[in-house]
Order: C-alpha cells, then sequence, then structure tokens
C-alpha cells in the first residue's frame, strides 16, 4: 500500500473500507474497497478522520485483509455452515441448521496464536439455531504475508476448525419414580418439565411409566421402554443418597454401564449417566451414534439418565449441558462430565440468558 494525504486523493482508488462509527446510530462503511475518490468524497473521508488513506500497490508477496479473510474462513468451513460476504475485512460463519457446535479448542488456539489473525467463535458442547453467527474471522492489519496464511493452513491439518452437528429425531421414554407419586399422595410436576424441555428438539415420547421406590419394578419399566423402542430414558426421583432411593440401583441392573453418578455441577450433582445396548450386552461409551453408528456392531445404544430433582424446579440444571450432545448422537465419556466443573455453578440469574452465559463453558470445548 501507498500512503496518500486525503486532500491530494482525487482520482485514486481505496484498497480497504472506510468504516464511520456514530454511537448508537451507525457503524457501517462509508466508501468501500475499490471505490474511486471524487472530489466531493475529501470531506466526508476527513470527517471520518481520515487525513491520509492507502492505495494498494501490488506485491505477489502479501495478500489484501479480504482475501486472507476468505483463507481463514476456509479453516472454519465444515458442512452445515456458509460465510456471510466480506465487509470490512471480515467474514463471519454463519450456521444452516439448529444443532450442536463443536470447537477443536487445541488447533484454534494455535491459529489464533500466530500473530496479525483471528477467529472468535462461540463456545463448543452449545446448541445453536439456523441462522445464528458461529464465528467471525480477519486479519489484524491491512495485508499479511503468503507465508503467514499458508503457516495457519499447517496448522489446522487439513481439518476444519468447527463441526455443527444436525440434531437426530429421537424416541424417548419417561419413568417416573417414587411412592409418594405412585400412590397420588402428590401430582406429579416433574415429568411436565421434561416434556417442555424435549419439545425443543425432535423427540417423539414413547411411552411413560409411573412406579413405586421398588427397584425391580423401575429396572422392568427400563426394559418396557425399551422394548417400545425408546433410545433414551429419562428417570426422574429417588435419584439421592438416601436408603429408600432405588432409581440409581434399578438403573444398574439393567446392565447399563455407568458413565457416571454424580457431576461438578450445580444445580445437578447428583446426576446419572449410563449406556445401554439393545441385547444388554453392556454399555458401549466412547462411540458416537450419530446417524447410527453405535455401537460398531451396528445396534444403537440407549442413552439413560437418572435426573436429580433440581430439574423440576431450577431453571437451567446438568441436564441442559447434556441433552443437546446426546440429540446430537454423542456418547458422552465421565470425563466429558468431570470438566464441567469450571464453570459449573449456576448463578440463578433473575433473568435467565442461558446458554448466552457463563454456565457450563469452562473446561468444555
Amino acid at each position: 500500500m501507498k500512503e496518500m494525504r486525503t486532500v491530494d486523493a482525487v482520482g485514486q482508488v481505496l484498497c480497504h473500507d472506510i468504516t464511520q462509527i456514530i454511537k448508537g446510530v451507525t457503524k457501517d462503511a462509508v466508501f468501500r474497497k475499490g471505490h474511486v475518490i471524487r472530489e466531493e468524497d475529501i470531506g466526508v473521508l476527513l470527517r471520518v478522520g481520515k487525513d491520509h488513506i492507502y492505495v494498494w500497490e501490488k506485491d505477489e508477496n502479501m495478500l489484501h485483509e479480504d482475501e486472507a479473510a476468505g483463507i481463514l474462513y476456509s479453516l472454519c468451513e465444515n458442512e452445515h455452515m456458509h460465510p456471510s460476504e466480506v465487509k470490512e475485512g471480515k467474514i463471519e460463519v454463519m450456521a444452516d441448521c439448529d444443532g450442536l457446535l463443536k470447537v477443536d479448542r487445541r488447533r484454534l488456539n494455535r491459529v489464533n496464536a500466530l500473530g496479525k489473525m483471528m477467529i472468535a467463535s462461540r463456545h463448543g458442547n452449545f446448541p445453536v439455531k439456523a441462522g445464528d453467527k458461529i464465528a467471525g474471522t480477519r486479519i489484524i492489519p491491512l495485508v499479511i504475508e503468503k507465508e503467514k496464511m499458508e503457516r495457519a493452513r499447517e496448522v489446522c491439518e487439513g481439518l476444519p476448525l468447527f463441526e455443527l452437528k444436525p440434531y437426530l429425531h429421537k424416541k424417548a421414554g419417561i419413568v417416573t419414580t417414587g411412592n409418594e407419586v405412585y400412590h397420588g399422595r402428590i401430582q406429579d410436576t416433574f415429568t411436565p418439565v421434561i416434556k417442555e424441555k424435549l419439545a425443543e428438539y425432535d423427540v417423539e415420547i414413547v411411552g411413560h411409566e409411573i412406579v413405586d421406590d421398588n427397584h425391580e419394578k423401575i429396572t422392568a419399566c427400563i426394559h418396557s421402554l425399551i422394548e417400545a423402542g425408546a433410545e433414551m430414558i429419562l428417570c426422574t426421583g429417588g435419584m439421592s443418597v438416601d436408603p429408600d432411593d432405588r432409581t440409581p440401583l434399578a438403573i444398574k441392573n439393567t446392565g447399563a454401564e455407568i458413565v457416571t453418578y454424580g457431576a461438578p455441577v450445580l444445580p445437578g450433582a447428583m446426576f446419572l449417566l449410563a449406556y445401554l445396548d439393545r441385547e444388554n450386552a453392556g454399555g458401549r461409551a466412547g462411540y458416537d451414534c450419530h446417524e447410527g453408528k453405535c455401537p460398531p456392531d451396528g445396534r444403537r445404544c440407549v442413552t439413560i439418565m437418572g435426573l436429580p430433582g433440581c430439574v423440576m424446579y431450577a431453571k437451567r440444571t446438568i441436564f441442559d449441558l447434556v441433552l443437546p450432545r446426546v440429540m446430537a448422537g454423542e456418547v458422552l465419556s465421565e470425563a466429558d462430565i468431570s470438566v464441567l466443573g469450571e464453570g459449573g455453578l449456576c448463578l440463578s440469574c433473575p433473568v435467565c440468558t442461558f446458554p448466552n452465559c457463563g454456565f457450563g463453558k469452562g473446561g468444555n470445548a
């Protein structure tokens, strides 16, 4: 680029956007890259603080900010996302569908550590909706060395930085436990909460069983719902360590693999997660169920969750952190749960803005 005094720039071609910022009114380009400066433009340029402008001088070893932003977008690009138009040297990554965002934190950090370039994204393992902004990309200067952008490509190892997993259609069964509900002493206020949360996804409820605190009956109800086609079982009630709370035992006795009983999340410490394949051969934690690829022998595993009482009364809990991942076909490990401690404390804000808050966003990547 060549620097020129603005008053001498009539007839020159701008090599970058000129932005005007008026607080509370506008932040937009008054002139776009490629604009040929006219006499009447000089006053406008001076009023936005441009006493000097830059004219592009071609250099085979350098890239303009728009070209570099395109390269950065290519490092992010994956299925179910598209780029915005280039604006002020920036390209945004937009979601094409509802789904779970996955971010390769290690490689993203390596790109940003190169300097002179940036990719800013949402947190991974959280839901996005079609049309949401996933990330923004740009270089910091107006031009950058081609060699620098090649290093960014090498850092990404030929793999996209982001993945957007569409939600699956799932069949769910609900098991409500507790003598007090079974015998009609109190109203079941838990199930309506579960149904409301499931309604945010493509979930078909194939059955709802209400059972007392007999662990053998709870186990039988789980098996009955699986036989009815349920791919996800949600058990409510009986999840504490009290001697008469039998739901964890009942889940274990199905033959399921218990991934975790307990989570470093409040609300939600007494959460239980387990997996059971349809032939009761034990769980298959560690495999990805997306598009029916779990477990490796072709049988789909059933996700079983024991939901603590807090899910009934708290606005957001461990269930809100795990459910999107289950709906995207992920099979979670104990490590996926244990890293939730940092950020795992919900502050129960008077106005809930989840997922646009810090809940669950510590080590979750």
